[in-house]
């Protein structure tokens, strides 16, 4: 089921993560939200976020990639 991606909790709070962060395996990294209800997506492994794959607020599929981690 398609859903939205959000890079931050709300639109006043900053980003989970911005491109050039080090994150954490299981770090939060954006939300999904499908049918008003709100999934957190965490970082599969360590690394530096290089590049976000899916736009703030944009549409995304089942198992579509959202970041490339280095």
């Amino acid at each position: 089921m398609p859903g939205i991606f959000y890079r931050q909790s709300d639109p006043d709070d900053p980003p989970f993560a911005e491109e050039g962060d080090t994150v954490e395996e299981g770090d939060v990294i954006g939300l999904v939200e499908v049918m008003k209800n709100y999934h957190e997506i965490q970082a599969d492994s360590a690394g530096t976020v290089t590049a976000f794959l899916v736009e703030n607020e944009g549409e995304i599929t089942a198992d579509q990639p959202i970041a490339e981690l280095e």
